[in-house]
């Protein structure tokens, strides 16, 4: 492959020449939680991660927990950001290092990252070059054993966290992955679970995976491509996944808001998805996929047998 990554190392001195401390220092992690030392949130909702918050004595303080970086790119989402942050803050985990990177809201997201500035480890809001960019910068300050991103419109489950490192610790896979939910902003509902059947590298190139429920080994990590607009994750996963050790968690992390400014919503959006296919099917990225109707109908009869069983 000849795809042009950026060195994250670049963007890492870019921060240190403008006094940025490495490594960030991690949340503030209390034994009592956080829940009742963050700002109110400026709504009447109820239930996680707005009135609710995980146990810290989940956390068995026989276990070293290993640090866990998640970096959240964003961009005018002030409607989601701050159910974002709750979502990240509120699993009390004891190890965490959480990155804002936001692209100059105009919207009043950055007054609402700045209100739960104390307990974030960096952020930034000024002007990038897209989501890759500020993902990739977000990284470039990482110092985590595990990694995750995400997005300003998407936020975690309940325990998210204690599950995913749990099953890191029990697996000693380089990526662990699990199902999903998608909230219907229009009708206020939730969609069916997003389930995702076990990857293998043979059918690597069927997009499967959810992005928000995904989290990786900081030693398989690579840049994001930043010629992409949309297929970031999809891209980034055929580079790290294949051929590492991975484990599927057979229930929801994460929460997808489904609403029409989302990438995959945005009927705009359609010739950016058309231009990411080109790219990545190029012969200085990954390829078109040779017998690709034939592999589709196996693909498709791989699911049906395998929840036929499940």
């Amino acid at each position: 492959m000849n795809i042009k990554l950026p060195d994250l190392k670049a963007y890492k001195s870019h921060f240190q020449q403008k006094g940025v401390d490495w490594p960030l220092p991690t949340v503030e992690y209390r034994e009592t939680g956080l829940l009742n030392h963050l700002p109110k949130a400026d709504n009447n909702n109820i239930g996680w991660p707005w009135t609710e918050e995980v146990d810290p004595a989940v956390y068995d303080k026989a276990i070293n927990w290993p640090k866990l970086t998640i970096v959240t790119p964003s961009y005018n989402q002030d409607k989601f950001i701050e159910q974002t942050i709750r979502s990240v803050l509120l699993q009390n985990y004891p190890n965490l290092e959480f990155i804002v990177i936001d692209g100059g809201s105009t919207d009043g997201s950055a007054e609402i990252i700045k209100k739960y500035s104390p307990w974030i480890s960096y952020w930034q809001s000024e002007k990038d070059k897209g989501q890759g960019n500020a993902i990739n910068q977000g990284f470039s300050l990482a110092s985590g054993t595990y990694y995750a991103w995400i997005n300003s419109d998407d936020y975690y489950l309940n325990k998210t966290f204690l599950r995913v490192i749990h099953e890191f610790i029990k697996t000693r896979a380089s990526f662990v992955y699990g199902y999903a939910f998608e909230y219907l902003i229009d009708k206020q509902q939730f969609r069916n679970i997003t389930k995702v059947i076990p990857f293998i590298d043979y059918f690597i190139r069927f997009p499967s995976l959810v992005q928000p429920s995904c989290f990786w080994n900081t030693e398989i990590h690579q840049s994001i491509w930043e010629d992409l607009h949309c297929s970031l994750d999809y891209e980034l996963w055929l580079r790290i996944v294949k051929g590492n050790k991975r484990s599927l968690i057979k229930e929801p992390l994460s929460v997808a808001n489904v609403h029409m400014d989302a990438k995959t919503s945005d009927p705009k959006m359609k010739d950016k998805w058309h231009q990411d296919h080109l790219l990545i099917c190029s012969t200085d990225a990954h390829g078109p996929v040779l017998n690709w109707d034939r592999l589709a109908i196996i693909n498709r009869l791989r699911i049906k047998l395998y929840n036929w069983f499940h």
